[in-house]
């Protein structure tokens, strides 16, 4: 990195991205009288030829080689950002992100914490959109743990046939109801140590329930969070909770549940899995990624989803 984009790097934490096809570390002093010039690590002669010397007897000679500059190795990979660079860039992302998505939120409809809990749970392997279909009848009928933990399988199933493996999320709702029925007095526990112990519910899920129904900070380490924060280079880490351990020390903790929704909503409607929109991504200086999608910005418009 050029010097002055070096400063500009650990200032702001991000670099202009006029430097991303060329490392100028690579830049050397030219020795004089070679008649090398060296741009950005490419040798080319402009002065003297290569051919040997003829020399007064008819023989050649060859000048002695004059000892090259040394020339400094550009750092590569993450450990070229400075920590302090690193947790700059992470929290400017956040605000643009912030900017970009105001209306950044949960996806999943609930009025209350049992139902956003449920919701949640039935939310693997689906889409928000196809549960917020299924949800209006199932929570008429089962308006409480209590019927919930009394809930006949078949009939239980039968609501849940839309969303997939409903045999399975079906299991874990009626162990949800018992569970809170028996050792929370049918209330949905405040702490994650508590939800986790409930019948499919993992740190996701818990986080999901404190951060929006509770108000208690906590990210949501969903599939796309942990594709956004490796491409970003927040880490490098796939254990979705040493990704919530490493992500956590970058930003603050009392945005962790909004920058959740933030990268979620992004995750869904521009940076995707096969082909981001990167030519359309308004945090495209801030993300050493990009590239790796569709880079013309009307084409990259085209990609875009709006809901």
């Amino acid at each position: 990195m050029c010097p002055s984009a070096s400063a500009e790097f650990e200032r702001t934490g991000t670099r202009d991205s006029s430097h991303k096809s060329a490392s100028c570390a690579q830049l050397g002093t030219p020795t004089p009288g070679t008649g090398l010039r060296r741009s950005c690590g490419r040798g080319v002669w402009v002065g003297p030829s290569r051919l040997p010397n003829v020399t007064s007897s008819g023989g050649t000679s060859r000048p002695a080689p004059s000892p090259s500059p040394a020339r400094p190795q550009a750092p590569a990979g993450p450990s070229a950002e400075s920590r302090l660079a690193l947790v700059r860039r992470a929290r400017r992302t956040n605000r643009e992100l912030a900017e970009t998505y105001p209306d950044a939120r949960c996806e999943l409809d609930f009025t209350t914490p049992l139902e956003l809990l449920i919701a949640t749970v039935l939310s693997a392997q689906t889409t928000d959109k196809r549960v917020n279909l299924t949800t209006p009848e199932l929570f008429s009928r089962y308006p409480d743990a209590a019927a919930y933990a009394a809930a006949d399988r078949l009939d239980l199933e039968d609501v849940l046939r839309p969303l997939g493996f409903f045999r399975a999320k079906a299991q874990a709702v009626i162990g949800i109801g018992q569970a809170l029925v028996e050792r929370y007095g049918g209330q949905v526990p405040k702490k994650l140590d508590d939800l986790v112990t409930l019948p499919g519910v993992g740190r996701k899920t818990a986080n999901v329930v404190l951060g929006n129904a509770f108000g208690v900070p906590g990210l949501t380490v969903d599939t796309h969070f942990g594709r956004l924060v490796r491409r970003l280079e927040w880490t490098s880490e796939e254990d979705p909770v040493k990704v919530e351990t490493e992500v956590g020390e970058l930003i603050e903790k009392r945005e962790w549940t909004m920058l959740s929704h933030r990268l979620i909503f992004h995750g869904r409607r521009v940076c995707f899995s096969r082909r981001p929109a990167c030519g359309a991504c308004t945090i495209s200086h801030l993300c050493p990624s990009f590239g790796i999608g569709e880079t013309d910005p009307v084409v990259a418009a085209t990609l875009v989803k709006t809901d």
